[in-house]
């Protein structure tokens, strides 16, 4: 059963048909309607919650107090990482490893009064000072060492205490 007032402006739709596609429609807006209240609820509680005890002015304040703090920060903490490099570089540089061996270099002679100590930074370059006691005196060497290698030939002793510092150094 077509409307007359749909037939004078040339449209022939059923009037029941007009009413259910306003009704689906109106469901659909309540549906919307209820969702975006229930947001706004959720929103307004996290304001409320965001600004509690506060003026807007006093917020403003901390946020600029807290940008201001955290240039602070950020320049100690760059100024902290320049250090900390400048320091590693320098501590690569120092003795880290270090060995000492006492032994006996003459059977005759007792109690262990010659020794040898090696002295590393972290690349295994440094130096051996070898001691040596015996009966008319006591003698003194120093072998500059590159890389874990001596340029002189390295007594038995020398060679386990550069070997000990090397490996057990750190």
């Amino acid at each position: 059963m077509g409307s007359p007032l749909f037939e004078s402006i040339g449209l022939g739709i059923d009037i029941a048909y007009f009413i259910i596609g306003l009704f689906v429609c109106n469901i659909i807006l309540i549906t919307l309607v209820i969702i975006l209240i229930v947001q706004n609820r959720k929103l307004q509680q996290k304001y409320d919650k965001f600004m509690q005890g506060k003026k807007a002015a006093s917020l403003e304040e901390q946020i600029m107090t807290l940008c201001a703090e955290h240039d602070v920060f950020k320049e100690q903490a760059d100024s902290n990482s320049k250090a900390i490099k400048d320091l590693y570089r320098r501590q690569k540089g120092s003795f880290q490893k270090m060995a000492l061996a006492k032994y006996d270099a003459f059977k005759e002679m007792g109690g262990k009064l010659s020794y040898c100590v090696a002295l590393l930074d972290e690349t295994n370059t440094g130096f051996i000072i070898n001691s040596v006691h015996n009966t008319d005196g006591c003698y003194s060497y120093s072998k500059r060492i590159k890389n874990g290698v001596s340029e002189i030939a390295l007594s038995t002793e020398e060679q386990k205490t550069l070997e000990h510092a090397m490996v057990n150094g750190r």
